[in-house]
C-alpha cells in the first residue's frame, strides 16, 4: 500500500529533522513493492515539497559501510566552523571521500576526528533514533543506520545546516563519480534508476576489497587519495584497534549478508530525499546485487506520490 502524508511542518527550521523522524515512528504500511528472492530492503521517498513519504522498514538497522562518510564529513564541517577555510590536504580528503568514496580518506578523518565519537555526536544533533556506533571502534563501516535515520540526515544537510555545509556536502554528491576509488561501479541504485540531476552517497560491504575479474568500473572518472604518510598512519591505527577489540559484540546488524546502499536527492533542488537500504546472499554477484537495488529503486520511486 502505498503511504502519502502531508508533512508541511517538515520544511522548515528544527521541525525537518523532528517531524520527520516522528513520521518515519509511526510505523506506516509497506509501499508495495515486491523484494527480489533473498534480499532484505528498507526504504523511504520523502517529497520535501509536500511531505509526501513512501517507506517500508524504515527503522530497521542495517550496517552503513560508506554511508557513515555523510556523518564524518559533516562533523568535520560542524567542528570547524562555518568560516574555516578547509586547507588544500583536507579537500584532497573530503572530495574523494564524498564524490568517489574513498575508504583511506574516510578512515584518516574517522581517526583524526574522535573514531566512533563522530557517530556519537551527529546522532546527538541531528536526533538519530536508530544510528549507534559500532562496539569496535575501528570498524567505522558497522555504525547502525536506518533509512529514517539517513533521511533525516539530509534534511538536516539541506535544511538545517549553515548554507556553506548544504553547499560543499551536496556539491560533492552532485559530482559523484560512476566509479569508486576502489574499483567498484557505483552507479547502481539512484544513478542508475532515476532522472537526473541527482545527487548520491552509496555504501557497499562483503563484496572484498576490490571487483572480481569482469566487474571492474571502466571508462569512469574516479578521484582517489595518494598514498601518504597520514594515510598509512591512520590505516595502521585502524589495524591495531581492530586486533585489539576482535572480541568486542556489535549492534544487532547483519554483518555477514553482502550490504549494498543507495542515498541521496533527485532534482535540480534535492526536491526528493531517496535511500534504500537492503542486504544480500554472498553467492550474488555485484552486477546481480547492483541490478537487484537497482531495479528496486525505480519501482520504489514509481509508487511516490509524486510521480502519479
Amino acid at each position: 500500500m502505498k503511504i502519502v502524508r502531508r508533512l508541511g511542518a517538515l520544511l522548515s527550521g528544527s521541525a525537518a529533522v523532528v517531524m520527520m523522524s516522528g513520521a518515519a515512528a509511526a510505523s506506516p504500511a509497506s509501499a508495495a513493492v515486491d523484494l527480489p528472492d533473498g534480499m532484505t530492503a528498507s526504504y523511504v521517498v520523502f517529497d520535501r515539497a509536500t511531505g509526501a513519504t513512501t517507506a517500508r522498514d524504515e527503522h530497521k538497522q542495517y550496517r552503513s559501510a560508506s554511508v557513515v562518510k555523510l556523518f564524518i564529513a559533516l562533523d568535520y564541517l560542524e567542528s570547524h566552523g562555518p568560516d574555516y577555510v578547509i586547507p588544500p590536504e583536507d579537500l584532497a580528503l573530503l572530495e574523494p571521500m564524498l564524490r568517489s568514496s574513498d575508504d583511506d580518506a574516510a578512515s584518516v578523518l574517522w581517526v583524526r576526528d574522535g573514531w566512533e565519537q563522530i557517530v556519537v555526536r551527529m546522532a546527538a544533533q541531528l536526533g538519530l533514533v536508530d544510528t549507534a556506533p559500532p562496539a569496535a571502534r575501528g570498524k567505522w563501516g558497522y555504525t547502525a543506520i536506518s533509512a529514517a535515520d539517513v533521511v533525516t540526515t539530509y534534511q538536516y544537510i539541506l535544511t538545517q545546516a549553515d548554507p556553506k555545509y548544504r553547499d560543499f556536502i551536496m556539491g560533492n554528491l552532485h559530482q559523484a563519480t560512476k566509479c569508486g576509488s576502489d574499483g567498484f561501479d557505483q552507479s547502481f541504485g539512484i544513478r542508475g534508476a532515476l532522472p537526473a540531476p541527482w545527487a548520491y552517497k552509496q555504501g557497499w560491504s562483503g563484496f572484498g576489497a576490490a571487483p572480481a575479474p569482469g566487474e571492474e568500473c571502466v571508462e569512469g572518472e574516479v578521484q582517489a587519495v595518494p598514498d601518504t604518510r597520514e594515510v598509512r598512519a591512520a590505516n595502521a591505527a585502524i589495524d591495531r584497534e581492530n586486533a585489539r577489540s576482535a572480541t568486542m559484540a556489535d549492534p544487532d546488524i547483519d554483518l555477514t549478508s553482502r550490504a549494498m546502499h543507495t542515498t541521496g536527492t533527485v532534482g535540480a533542488y534535492d526536491e526528493k530525499i531517496v535511500v534504500v537500504l537492503t542486504l544480500e546472499p554472498t553467492t550474488l554477484s555485484w552486477q546481480d546485487s547492483a541490478g537487484r537495488i537497482t531495479d528496486l529503486t525505480a519501482a520504489v520511486y514509481a509508487t511516490d506520490p509524486g510521480q502519479d
